[in-house]
């Protein structure tokens, strides 16, 4: 094997392009010469990624959204498939977007170039036919959650738990008072974080009842911010309608380490309020037709991250027409009201944050090595 790799990558929104940022961290350090290509977004432009297309184009949920903007992301998807064919890396690796990913990789496969998807997509919680689309796309994958590896080796698909990267990233007790410096906050105030998503179909849906439920939650020493993903904050600013939120661009890690509990839409985003150790209500809203198509498909009675993994409602999910300003106020006050509670998901955080904890760089690089000599 050659001592630099060049890879093929596709990540998708800000948290895909979030985790791939971490992982060609970990992967440079291994092969400083290392280069990478293909769609991502500033956090991996940020590790020498080479970005042909912008993450921003799969930063797309739900049917409604895909059937809108079906024609160009396929478009996309075969002019990069045809340009990687060209310049032949040595292995592609597809960050989470399965929908995108998966078509890609397999005609990649189908090419003789080797392939890793990085993030099963969640079989165990719904869509479980999606693992024939796995075998036929992905030589190997690395799995951010332990119970994952063994679901898809019984399909006979190549898989390693590497951890979360995020497990790495955050510190085990993040720094709260210099959070609060850096934001200007008040080390006195109770500070509530609003995390409403990084796509626009989510600020859309779900940032309005966040903002509804800080005027239901505002007592004098209560202070609300809301970090933004950049380019979002002019579809934010006129959904205030007056609300006292503090917007912050980006740094939403700082916001999480500030806050003292936070209103959280469904996503990756609650993994990072558990790592952080924030008691949470997590939310979710989208359009009425991805729901009604979505809403008998779960496995699981769970949908936020924190809960599945603990296998039990850990924090209160609100989902579509529970989703309301006046049940997210009620959750919130609930749990700013009882220390004991809080007290003990710090400590079930703690445990999530140690089983997560897994040098998923040197996981990943070693498989990654092993998938390239073979």
């Amino acid at each position: 094997m050659q001592t630099s790799p060049r890879l093929g990558m596709v990540a998708g929104e800000a948290s895909g392009d979030l985790l791939a940022g971490l992982l060609l961290q970990g992967l440079r350090a291994r092969w400083p010469e290392l280069t990478s290509q293909g769609i991502g977004g500033p956090k991996m432009i940020a590790q020498g990624f080479e970005t042909w297309w912008p993450h921003s184009k799969l930063s797309i949920f739900g049917y409604v959204d895909a059937l809108l903007n079906i024609r160009e992301l396929l478009a996309i998807r075969k002019q990069l498939g045809t340009r990687l064919i060209s310049n032949k890396p040595d292995v592609f690796i597809g960050v989470d977007a399965p929908d995108f990913n998966f078509g890609l990789e397999t005609r990649l496969r189908e090419a003789g170039i080797k392939t890793v998807h990085f993030v099963c997509p969640s079989i165990w919680a719904w869509r479980p036919e999606r693992v024939v689309k796995i075998k036929a796309a992905a030589d190997h994958v690395l799995c951010l959650f332990p119970f994952e590896p063994e679901i898809l080796h019984k399909a006979g698909i190549g898989a390693t738990y590497v951890g979360h990267p995020l497990a790495d990233a955050i510190a085990m007790d993040p720094p709260r008072a210099a959070a609060r410096e850096a934001l200007n906050l008040p080390e006195s105030d109770t500070v509530i974080a609003l995390l409403p998503g990084s796509r626009k179909s989510e600020i859309q849906y779900i940032a309005p009842a966040l903002i509804g439920a800080t005027k239901l939650l505002a007592r004098p020493g209560r202070r609300f911010v809301m970090p933004v993903v950049p380019g979002l904050r002019g579809l934010v600013e006129p959904m205030l309608g007056g609300a006292d939120i503090q917007l912050v661009d980006g740094q939403s890690h700082a916001v999480l380490a500030a806050c003292d509990l936070t209103l959280v839409a469904s996503g990756t985003a609650t993994l990072e309020a558990a790592l952080f150790k924030r008691p949470m209500v997590i939310a979710y809203r989208m359009n009425w037709l991805n729901w009604w198509r979505m809403k008998d498909k779960g496995l699981l009675p769970w949908v936020g991250l924190p809960n599945i993994l603990a296998r039990e409602f850990l924090v209160p999910e609100l989902i579509q027409q529970a989703c309301t300003p006046e049940a997210m106020a009620r959750e919130a006050e609930a749990l700013l009201a009882d220390a004991p509670r809080r007290a003990a998901l710090h400590e079930r955080f703690v445990q999530l944050h140690e089983l997560l904890r897994q040098d998923t760089a040197r996981r990943a690089s070693d498989a990654i090595a092993t998938l390239i000599s073979a």
